[in-house]
C-alpha cells in the first residue's frame, strides 16, 4: 500500500504522539508498505515553527535526520501536481491540505490523516 501522511499525522508519528492511533502507527511502519511526506507539509511545519504557531518536540533540524532514519520518502511537488490542483474544487482552503490531497489523487496514494473534510474529495483515506 502506498500512503502520504497528513502533516499532523507525521508530526504525531516523529513525536511518539498517543493521538496518532496505534493500527494507524503500524501502517506507516509496515515493512510492505510505501510512505511519503510531501514537501508541502515540510514547508508548512517550518512556516508554523517560525511565526509560533507550532511548537514540536522534535527540533525543526532534526527532521531530515528522521526521514533518512525512517522509510518515510519525501515527495517533491510536481506539475502534474499542480495540474490536479488546479481542478480540485475549494471543499477545503487551506492551500497546504489541497496540495497534498492533489498528491494523493495524482499518484493514487491513501492519505492518511484525521481532516474529516479531506474524505469529502475523491481518494482514500485512513484514520
Amino acid at each position: 500500500m502506498n500512503y502520504i501522511l497528513d502533516t499532523h499525522a507525521f508530526i504525531w508519528f516523529i513525536e511518539g504522539d498517543e493521538t496518532l492511533p496505534e493500527n494507524t502507527r503500524n501502517e506507516i511502519v509496515h515493512i510492505d508498505n510505501n510512505c511519503f511526506l510531501s514537501i508541502a507539509s515540510l514547508w508548512e511545519i517550518a512556516i508554523k515553527s517560525a511565526n509560533g504557531k507550532l511548537k514540536l518536540k522534535v527540533p525543526f533540524n532534526k527532521i531530515a535526520d528522521f526521514l533518512s532514519g525512517t522509510d518515510i520518502k519525501l515527495l517533491p511537488i510536481e506539475f502534474e501536481h499542480l495540474l490536479t490542483l488546479i481542478n480540485l474544487e475549494f471543499i477545503h482552503r487551506d492551500p497546504f491540505d489541497r496540495i497534498i490531497v492533489a498528491q494523493a489523487i495524482r499518484s493514487n496514494y491513501t492519505l492518511i490523516t484525521k481532516d474529516r473534510i479531506l474524505s469529502d474529495y475523491p481518494l482514500k483515506c485512513l484514520w
